[in-house]
């Protein structure tokens, strides 16, 4: 998002440290060289001060939970170093992740705009908002007891299980939580990675519920990454080597349009050796090719099943498995592809939505099970795998799904049936819609020149030297 505001002449800084920058580094690299105004200002991250080692400077899918704190901790220090950088720079205005709710004060210190950016989707904020504000959920008599969200533009139903725990049960991070709606409040307005056609109901109902600006800047990838060297370079750090023509390129060529499967469930997920045995025999058992990006869980052993696995789908020809990383979005616009099976993070929905695929829908953790019925119960683009539980980021939880389950998914999603028909030509359609959001005069090509303009009304009005923003 930061790299789109380059694109249209703004001046941009980003502030991050060190290890972060390697997963954008690249990226931002390319800008450059094409004489954008956009550059990295790394912080050196005080690991040692908060007893973490170095390198470890946010979360992720391995983070040990006693890191959690500490890495708090750490940015909590970079607080006071980020403030003064608003004030040397010159920042006309900043944009902080909606984690960072201190930076509304810093704002108004300087007598600038803070915009939030929101990393969900438009339907998932209302959906959150709806259960938090009326407490549906306390009016069921079962965890396993349907609701219907209320207040929304759809009828949506969910199970108390669904409903993220800390809104079940407050703690610390219900705390938090309330802090940044506050924070968002005060703020000049919000971002999205999302474009009107998308979700035109929501972008209007959070607008008004929130009683605050909102720009929906989407398909930020799409726009953002237009050719091939975009494409490989995001989220790709300087230590990860792409995969050579002879491996996945060459395999996906070699399959017939739409017949692949492609399986991914985001950089933050963990799953339990039981679940990874279920999903490898509904792959396996399944009429379709698929790829599948995975890591080990050495905790469980489940690196030795999946390691047999690959031997013996990759001498069928069957399967393709990818560990680690993988070029999420060269992937998913390889013609092979013809569904993906996700864990409903916002970016990948986005990316597939750009792509024209309908999806497997297995919600996990965060927002997931909100945004699964943007894209069921709504776009109507998606095929549930059943998922019932939401369990945090970084656990297990107790919930495996079946092989039957995933497969009966997939065969409902691959199957060639006239209803998965007509859902993959909704998705088409709005692949069409999502290109069309960033060319001149679509939506959000629209809602950033409104934005900037905004933004230079304000700084004229101050009558403020210097022009530059901040991420």
């Amino acid at each position: 998002m930061a790299r789109l505001f380059a694109m249209h002449d703004v001046d941009v800084t980003i502030l991050t440290t060190s290890h972060n920058a390697t997963i954008f580094q690249k990226s931002i690299d390319l800008d450059s060289a094409r004489g954008r105004p956009i550059r990295t200002h790394c912080l050196k991250f005080p690991a040692s001060m908060v007893g973490l080692p170095a390198g470890v400077e946010a979360f992720n899918v391995d983070t040990r939970k006693d890191m959690l704190p500490k890495i708090f901790m750490g940015l909590a220090i970079l607080q006071p170093e980020m403030e003064s950088l608003f004030q040397q720079l010159n920042a006309d205005f900043i944009v902080t992740d909606m984690f960072y709710p201190w930076s509304v004060d810093a704002a108004a210190k300087l007598g600038i705009p803070r915009i939030m950016f929101h990393g969900a989707s438009y339907l998932a904020r209302s959906a959150l908002h709806s259960v938090q504000h009326y407490k549906p959920y306390l009016k069921v008599d079962s965890d396993s007891e349907k609701f219907v969200l209320p207040g929304l533009p759809h009828e949506l139903e969910m199970t108390r299980l669904q409903i993220p725990e800390w809104v079940r049960t407050p703690n610390l991070y219900t705390e938090l939580m309330r802090t940044i709606a506050e924070s968002e409040k005060r703020s000049y307005g919000s971002l999205f990675n999302s474009f009107y056609e998308l979700e035109s109901d929501y972008y209007v109902h959070y607008k008004k519920v929130m009683g605050t600006k909102s720009w929906g800047l989407g398909p930020v990838s799409l726009w953002a990454n237009q050719d091939a060297s975009d494409k490989a370079a995001r989220g790709q750090t300087k230590t990860e080597s792409q995969e050579e023509e002879e491996g996945w390129l060459k395999w996906l060529n070699t399959k017939p349009e739409n017949s692949v499967l492609y399986v991914s469930f985001g950089s933050m997920n963990k799953f339990p050796n039981s679940q990874l045995v279920e999903i490898g025999h509904a792959l396996e058992g399944s009429r379709n090719n698929f790829i599948w990006v995975v890591r080990k869980n050495e905790e469980e052993g489940g690196g030795s099943f999946l390691e047999e696995f690959e031997k013996r789908v990759r001498k069928s020809g069957k399967g393709y498995l990818i560990w680690g990383w993988a070029p999420q979005l060269l992937i998913l616009e390889n013609a092979a592809i013809g569904g993906l099976v996700t864990h409903c993070g916002w970016n990948t929905v986005v990316e597939s939505v750009n792509a024209g695929l309908p999806m497997v829908t297995w919600p996990l953790f965060a927002e997931h099970f909100f945004n699964e019925k943007l894209v069921v119960d709504v776009l109507r683009i998606g095929v549930p795998v059943g998922a019932k539980e939401w369990r945090n980021w970084n656990e297990f939880g107790s919930e495996v799904v079946s092989r039957e389950d995933i497969g009966k998914a997939i065969a409902s999603l691959m199957g060639g049936r006239e209803e998965d028909s007509e859902m993959r030509k909704r998705a088409k359609k709005l692949s069409v819609e999502a290109k069309k959001a960033i060319k001149v005069g679509g939506s959000s090509h629209n809602n950033i020149l409104e934005l900037i303009q905004e933004l230079h009304s304000l700084k004229l009005s101050k009558a403020q030297p210097h022009n530059n923003a901040f991420y």
